[in-house]
């Protein structure tokens, strides 16, 4: 099959979003004046070690947040946010998550989830979160699209779980890390093996 995303596929589901998988997910939580804000984005991934910076993209909008989504608008206000990688024991507080709340729901309180403070920025981050990264953000681009934003930003603190931390490695495994499949699939990494690089 051979298809121009510009005149469609045919088929019955959009299969771009399951060939680029899986896709690690972002938990984006964020504080601005309206409240705290925690929503899964799986256009989300680490982009540079020194120093070490992450971005995630939001592609859809709500009708009260000028032509974003709350985690979007919220870090425009405040210029930080908290990345909480999801564990296999989180999925369906992530999922609660992921709906269309108004922006005055603390999704944080509705998925019954712990909050914590983050430590060198101004935002909550998930206290249950095998590991989180909290960010200041350096820029917001827009793509090509109505709604298509991607916020970069350097992570300037580091949360792990003292449980993943196995001979001074994080335990991906151990920690059952949650990734997007497409569709409303999902996987989870049980599993990890070794490749030597050639030359190391």
């Amino acid at each position: 099959m051979f298809y121009r995303p510009e005149k469609g596929h045919g088929l019955p589901h959009n299969p771009f979003s399951a060939i680029v998988a899986p896709r690690p997910i972002g938990w984006i939580s964020t504080r601005a004046a309206g409240g705290d804000n925690l929503a899964p984005y799986s256009f989300f991934n680490a982009v540079a070690y020194v120093p070490p910076q992450v971005m995630f993209a939001s592609t859809s909008a709500k009708e009260d947040r000028d032509g974003t989504k709350d985690s979007m608008s919220n870090i425009r206000e405040s210029g930080v946010f908290c990345v909480n990688l999801v564990g296999h024991a989180l999925r369906e507080a992530m999922n609660r998550t992921s709906g269309p709340w108004p922006r005055e729901v603390d999704e944080f309180a509705d998925a019954n989830l712990a909050k914590a403070e983050c430590e060198a920025i101004a935002c909550p981050r998930v206290a249950d979160a095998p590991a989180s990264l909290e960010c200041r953000l350096t820029r917001i681009v827009r793509l090509p699209g109505e709604t298509n934003l991607v916020a970069f930003g350097e992570v300037v603190g580091v949360h792990i779980r003292e449980e993943f931390l196995v001979d001074g490695r994080f335990d991906t495994a151990g920690a059952r890390l949650l990734a997007r499949c497409g569709y409303r699939d999902y996987a989870v990494v049980d599993e990890v093996f070794e490749l030597t690089r050639p030359g190391e």
